[in-house]
């Protein structure tokens, strides 16, 4: 009789292992908890790997005398651990009762140790929590499984990383998960305004994937990391702690500030000027400051204060004061900054006028976690005049574009991903960039659907609008209505069926007190 194959089985993915198992821990703590758990063990994990790595290299290059001072690994960008922070000290006790303790002990011992890891680790944080000994170490045992050491070039550990960041940034949903900027919205911003060489800044720097996203990109260049300073800010004082150990696990270092803080009312980098920056702030932030707070802000200089009622144009003008004479910003805001009256009027006007804004793309909606609505990438320049920039093996001459400005319409780009969000295809951001790469040295036809270079003229004439539909030619789609008048529109019927609402519900309430009875509401 013939033998019976068996079928192959496809091994897992290792995150996707790791997924299953920290998912184990759902029911007694949150999404929003555990997410700390797992990454702060990932991270262990990782450290103790790299710590007996470099400790058997010095053991072999026959300086054992050493192996127990943080000096000898600091030096080669690793952490030092004490006994009782490795891993292999911590999964021998993996099923004690006491393991959350130790854990915790061991975090505590490795940020004392390490100085760039200051606030970066959880505090006592499992012990908080009453985790169940079981799940935990059943986690413990799938985490055990990962060789980090096993292939430098691949960045496992950052890979598993970043899919826990997106999955939980899922898990979560709306409404939570800002710590996170989908992979491909900051991969188009890294290839838009390519972060070569300079400094680096984000100031709502979330988990920090700005800043892994650039080194990306400089590494995919063959550019050298250490020309590269990182500085960010961010409010949350659990995702302050995500970044810092986003950044640690790449071996990245950078200045997140001494702590968790409000980038308007405590801003970590007051005299910074950066070459680069890139933002995913919060949308239409409301109260971000009291009526008479922040109103003489140096950031403001030139400008008028921007609205308390939204944030919108507060971030904007922050990007722009901390911007070099040369320097560079791509940030994602809500579609409303294009339009606004009032104060945002005025500040979208002096910055058209100033000649800093250089490119605007409307993208397509369901990219994020959080929202579905289309949002907006803007890229501001300080210096759009012709000049000569190297880019890796590539040299590039830059014409004058000072006097205009490239609107781009993406909402038809992106492919389905995770069922009901959207992503963009490698395709997708090479054509935007292709195109706005070649718009910097070349005039170029302007293309219906998807983009067109207005002159400030052209931009003075729309009442400084900079909305992409009012310059980019639609001749397949009804899209050349304009957003504003639709919009005031479906107010004025929307304000009208809440007061047909209002009247029949009162109608109502009538006909039932004249029968006698009454209703409460």
């Amino acid at each position: 009789m013939a033998k019976r194959q068996k079928a192959a089985v496809k091994e897992k993915p290792i995150e996707v292992s790791l997924w299953d198992a920290a998912n184990k821990l759902r029911g007694s703590v949150e999404p929003a908890e555990y997410k700390h758990v797992v990454l702060s063990l990932i991270f262990l994990k990782f450290a103790s790997d790299k710590f007996e790595e470099h400790r058997a290299k010095l053991i072999a290059e026959g300086k054992e005398k050493y192996i127990e001072m943080a000096a000898f690994y600091n030096q080669n960008n690793v952490f030092f651990l004490e006994e009782t922070s490795r891993w292999s000290y911590l999964i021998k006790r993996a099923k004690q009762n006491d393991i959350a303790l130790l854990i915790d002990t061991a975090l505590h011992a490795i940020e004392k140790n390490n100085k760039a890891l200051k606030g970066a680790l959880p505090d006592n944080y499992f012990s908080r929590l009453g985790l169940d000994v079981t799940k935990l170490a059943s986690l413990l045992d799938t985490i055990n499984d990962i060789d980090t050491t096993r292939d430098p070039k691949q960045d496992l550990v950052g890979k598993v990383y970043e899919y826990f960041l997106s999955k939980f940034a899922l898990a979560e949903g709306k409404g939570k998960g800002e710590f996170y900027t989908p992979k491909s919205i900051v991969n188009l911003i890294a290839e838009m305004i390519e972060p070569y060489k300079g400094i680096i800044y984000d100031p709502a720097c979330g988990s920090g994937g700005m800043f892994v996203q650039s080194i990306k990109f400089i590494e995919a260049h063959h550019g050298n990391k250490k020309e590269i300073s990182i500085y960010g800010q961010e409010y949350t004082n659990t995702t302050y702690k995500l970044a810092k150990m986003n950044l640690a696990i790449r071996g990245i270092s950078g200045n997140l500030g001494e702590k968790a803080a409000d980038t308007f009312g405590d801003d970590q980098h007051k005299d910074l000027k950066a070459d680069f920056i890139m933002a995913n702030p919060p949308f239409n932030q409301k109260d971000w400051r009291a009526e008479n707070e922040l109103t003489d802000d140096p950031r403001w200089m030139g400008y008028d204060v921007p609205p308390k009622s939204n944030a919108n144009y507060g971030w904007i003008l922050n990007m722009v004061a901390k911007l070099s004479d040369n320097g560079v910003a791509g940030f994602i805001l809500a579609n409303g900054a294009l339009s606004g009256g009032g104060e945002e009027y005025k500040i979208r006007r002096k910055l058209i006028e100033n000649k800093l804004v250089e490119a605007i793309l409307v993208l397509p909606r369901s990219l994020f976690y959080t929202t579905d609505i289309s949002v907006t990438l803007w890229i501001l320049n300080k210096n759009k005049k012709p000049q000569t920039r190297k880019i890796g093996d590539e040299t590039r001459n830059y014409r004058d574009r000072e006097n205009e400005i490239l609107f781009m319409d993406l909402r038809q780009m992106g492919e389905p991903f995770e069922k009901k969000y959207t992503q963009f295809a490698d395709a997708d951001i090479q054509k935007v960039t292709d195109t706005y790469h070649q718009w910097q040295v070349e005039a170029i036809e302007n293309v219906p659907e998807f983009c067109y270079a207005a002159s400030l003229e052209e931009v003075e004439k729309k009442d400084f609008s900079l909305v992409p539909s009012k310059y980019i030619e639609f001749v397949n789609r009804d899209e050349n209505i304009d957003f504003d008048d639709k919009m005031n529109a479906l107010k004025g019927d929307f304000a009208d069926l809440l007061k047909a609402e209002v009247q029949s519900k009162n109608d109502l309430l009538n006909v039932f007190k004249e029968l006698g009875y009454e209703i409460e509401l």
